[in-house]
């Protein structure tokens, strides 16, 4: 499966949670970006649902940030 780049993916947990914040339920401008940030997030992680797709960006940036710490000879297969 592809992923996401980790920097993409904050972005993408970055926006929701700013537009998720704001949203009151009465600006259009701000309903679409929701939905637009929502999609991305679902496609991106391969989920159907934003539920799943926050879980999923959240545990592939966990990982990504355990790979990033690794000693370099920690990741080489011997």
């Amino acid at each position: 499966m592809l992923m996401a780049h980790p920097a993409v993916l904050e972005e993408l947990l970055r926006r929701y949670e700013e537009l998720r914040a704001r949203y009151g339920g009465g600006d259009e401008g701000l309903a679409r970006g929701l939905e637009d940030v929502t999609y991305t997030l679902c496609v991106s992680t391969g989920t159907r649902d934003i539920a799943a797709a926050l879980v999923v960006a959240r545990e592939q940036l966990r990982r990504s940030a355990s790979r990033a710490k690794a000693p370099a000879s920690a990741s080489v297969p011997v």
